[in-house]
């Protein structure tokens, strides 16, 4: 949860969000499902690189397609070295780099943002970069974007989101390209992606990247969404943990409580797919401390630059560097389509704020906030794990549909003050297994999501 009294990225992103409704390291859809307030393909577009024939596409430096069960990308022969002053160690060391840039992907949504995401293994002694560039609707094109530096550990990078990235007409916050006037029509139509792979020089370790992609957006102006029609009844057995029980721990990662809603949700559901750390992997924490594995989460998803937890891909990334799982960031257009996964049983972490009033039972109130869906009552209201909550015990909630659903798709509302702020118009973060069944690839399809 966001702290309402500093003025965050995150809360920097909202206004961009807002904005956009309405109207380096290395060298440089879906049909409308029945009930939906709006068809997923209408706002949204999702592509992603994951089987061999699509990372022997693109263009290559130093990397190879590798197949098998779980196709992915790796460091064939670098391509050079080069160094990099990390910003957060003080230290600066010489890395060998291999790189690998996309098609082109035209966007069937001409997008006013867009949010990478990828799913990695980075052993010791390696990390990655992703970048994004992309031509506008006017013909120009925007520089190499950097949407992130990220290792698995910390024990060689910190991993970070980069600032102060604009070329004048889109600018990046943390993890998100957003235009800067979506009102003069300017929209992002193409993109391709980079990946910059870097290991320790005169190894023959590599990373491992089984996905990219990014998911652009185009999300109207609004205060309210249409009422969707209640369509499923069922609630899925997803783990509970509070946030609130480790306020203070870990000053180094944001020092717990309100500050963890992102990694207390991550973790819920990678437990909810049978995944979790080891008692080796957890030796770390202090303990005294119940439910280490929130502690790990934190850890493992800082963003060492946007000085918390809440970076939407980083924790993506982490729920996929657990044994076959895979993590996306996207945008859905309503409940419905949270029913479509929650049938399938997928539960989704959906990121939304909103005054204390405006959510009856939550007790609460605040400019941005993760919290787990994890079904619906007979009534159509939502059940969700709220990390929100002074104990585990305490974390199942019950939230009124029509209200829980307003806050979550919205892109504009008003604050405490009186004052037009924003909510993030449907993002949601979806961790689902490598090799999903049928029922699931239906679902996701549904949503938007391959």
């Amino acid at each position: 949860m966001t702290r309402a009294s500093e003025p965050s990225r995150r809360a920097v992103l909202a206004a961009a969000v807002a904005a956009a409704a309405a109207g380096a390291a290395g060298p440089a859809a879906a049909a409308t499902p029945a009930g939906s307030a709006e068809a997923p393909s209408s706002l949204v577009d999702n592509r992603a690189w994951t089987s061999y024939t699509d990372w022997r596409s693109g263009s290559a430096q130093g990397t190879r397609a590798v197949a098998g069960v779980r196709p992915g990308l790796v460091i064939a022969a670098p391509a050079g070295t080069i160094d990099y002053p990390d910003p957060h160690t003080g230290k600066t060391a010489t890395w060998e780099y291999a790189t690998w840039t996309s098609p082109v992907h035209r966007l069937a949504v001409p997008s006013t943002e867009a949010i990478a995401s990828w799913n990695a293994d980075t052993p010791v002694g390696t990390w990655l970069q992703v970048e994004l560039t992309g031509t506008y609707s006017d013909g120009t094109d925007t520089p190499w974007y950097v949407m992130g530096r990220w290792a698995a550990g910390d024990q060689d990078i910190r991993r970070t989101s980069v600032d102060d990235q604009s070329d004048g007409k889109s600018s990046i916050w943390t993890d998100t390209f957003s235009i800067g006037d979506a009102a003069s029509g300017l929209r992002l139509v193409s993109y391709r992606l980079r990946l910059t792979l870097y290991r320790t020089p005169g190894t023959r370790i590599t990373p491992t990247v089984w996905r990219l992609g990014a998911m652009g957006s185009d999300i109207p102006d609004r205060f309210t969404v249409p009422a969707s029609t209640p369509g499923l009844a069922q609630e899925l057995g997803v783990p509970r943990y509070s946030q609130e029980i480790h306020a203070g721990q870990y000053p180094e990662y944001d020092n717990g409580g309100e500050a963890w809603c992102s990694p207390t949700s991550s973790q819920m559901i990678i437990e909810y797919w049978g995944r979790k750390p080891t008692a080796e992997q957890l030796a770390w924490v202090n303990p005294d401390y119940s439910d280490p594995q929130v502690c790990h989460a934190a850890r493992f998803t800082y963003d060492y630059q946007y000085a918390g937890c809440g970076n939407w891909p980083f924790n993506a990334a982490y729920a996929a560097t657990y044994k076959d799982l895979q993590g996306v960031v996207t945008r859905l257009g309503s409940l419905t389509d949270l029913e479509t996964l929650i049938a399938a049983g997928i539960p989704a972490i959906t990121s939304q704020s909103f005054l204390k009033s405006e959510l009856t039972g939550a007790g609460y109130g605040t400019s941005g906030h993760l919290m787990t869906v994890i079904g619906f009552t007979a009534d159509g209201d939502v059940i969700a794990n709220d990390p929100a909550s002074p104990s585990d015990d305490a974390v199942r909630r019950v939230y009124k549909r029509r209200e829980w659903e307003n806050i979550w798709l919205r892109t504009k509302r008003y604050n405490a003050s009186g004052k037009v702020v924003s909510g993030t118009g449907g993002v949601c973060y979806l961790y689902f297994p490598a090799h999903p069944s049928a029922r699931h690839c239906e679902a996701l399809a549904a949503v938007g999501v391959r």
